[in-house]
């Protein structure tokens, strides 16, 4: 008996050890989960995704179907900034109203059918004031009628790998089968951020249509954090009775922008304190590390039959990490692999391979390679001489 107590003892004693091991662990974890406050607790679904690199930093039924009210609108900007870089459209050209397109309701900028405004205004109309008659009017302009815009705007989500979203109109007014998800807008919002412009119109706080007529229309912008958040310079809201309030908001600081979605909540005022929390819960726990800057030269590409023999290959965008504040990667690798060769003529900006980026063995991020400069054709002279050259070579 007395033989055996040591055995006791000493099993006993690595229970006890693991077992506090495991309870430490469990508080340790618990401490973690902690350190993420309960986000958009009145809302059903939120979302908070750095812009640059597209890494989310907060999320709540992010892929949850619900209806997105006048954040609908998002897709519908995004498609008229790319028909204006298209130059299918051009900003001061005029747009007639269209008796549909003036029988909206819901949020309107008041449009009769037959009035004229330009792009420009209307575009006012849909980011400031988010104008129904306004997106249809737009809408119609660029694909001759709303439902051949619809099926633009769903081409598009398809082509942004948005599996959650299905759109029936151009406004976000009530109807079956218009849905959408956090996740899925922050993806759209992104997309619309790449066209820089937007932002002189979604960050406008105050305007008028119309001015000096007698039909002067005051706009001020739905989203009133774009007065009463530092930083804040969009991007919509939206409401109905069955979508309740929502918010997508975007905000820079510090060399970071932030999107933030918020669905569902129950009032303005929830939706914006909720918005305001999510936002700084953002800045004041990450930093955007940028790896490489967009343009920067990574390596050079064979051309063949080209005026020059390589032509230098450099980053489509910013090749950038978010992480934790007082986090630091010691060092970093590339790992570039670019095509054999380019034959001429090529464009700049074609592609040309990719980088990625690596902490030890994990992978941080990817990022495409294009060609910085147009790769021109060589003269039927130059080619001859090359070939010359390059036989005078072989036969000494």
């Amino acid at each position: 008996m007395i033989k055996s107590l040591p055995a006791l003892k000493t099993s006993f004693l690595c229970v006890l050890t693991l077992v506090t091991f495991i309870h430490s662990e469990s508080v340790f974890a618990k401490e973690e989960e902690e350190k993420i406050p309960e986000l958009a607790e009145d809302a059903k679904s939120a979302i908070i995704m750095e812009v640059d690199t597209g890494q989310v930093l907060y999320n709540k039924n992010e892929n949850e179907k619900l209806p997105p009210a006048s954040m609908t609108k998002i897709m519908t900007m995004l498609l008229v900034m790319e028909a204006l870089e298209k130059e299918d459209i051009q900003l001061d050209e005029q747009v007639t109203a269209s008796e549909h397109a003036a029988s909206m309701g819901g949020s309107q900028i008041f449009l009769e059918q037959g009035e004229q405004m330009t792009v420009h205004e209307l575009l006012k109309g849909v980011a400031v004031a988010s104008g129904n008659d306004a997106s249809v009017a737009l809408a119609e302009h660029i694909a001759g009628t709303e439902e051949k815009f619809i099926k633009k705007m769903n081409d598009k989500a398809e082509e942004l790998g948005l599996e959650n979203t299905h759109f029936n109109n151009t406004t976000g007014l009530t109807e079956k089968d218009h849905y959408t998800t956090a996740r899925d807008l922050a993806v759209m919002s992104q997309a619309l951020l790449q066209h820089e412009k937007i932002l002189e119109y979604t960050s406008i706080y105050e305007d008028y249509l119309r001015q000096g007529t007698d039909k002067e229309f005051w706009l001020v912008n739905t989203n009133r954090l774009v007065k009463h958040y530092d930083g804040v310079d969009g991007l919509k809201t939206g409401f109905t009775s069955e979508a309740k309030y929502n918010l997508t908001a975007t905000a820079q600081k510090d060399g970071m922008r932030v999107i933030t979605v918020l669905m569902g909540a129950e009032s303005p005022k929830k939706r914006n304190k909720q918005t305001t929390e999510m936002l700084d819960y953002g800045f004041q726990n990450y930093q955007k590390v940028v790896l490489a800057e967009k343009g920067e030269e990574i390596a050079s590409i064979p051309v063949e039959k080209g005026k020059t023999k390589t032509v230098p290959v450099t980053l489509e965008r910013n090749a950038a990490i978010v992480l934790p504040k007082g986090k630091k990667i010691e060092k970093i690798d590339r790992e570039i692999d670019i095509n054999d060769k380019v034959i001429a003529p090529a464009e700049k900006g074609s592609a040309a391979g990719v980088v990625q980026f690596y902490d030890g063995e994990k992978k941080l991020t990817e990022k495409e390679l294009v060609l910085d400069e147009e790769a021109q054709s060589a003269s039927w002279y130059v080619l001859f001489k090359r070939t010359l050259s390059s036989l005078t070579g072989q036969l000494s």
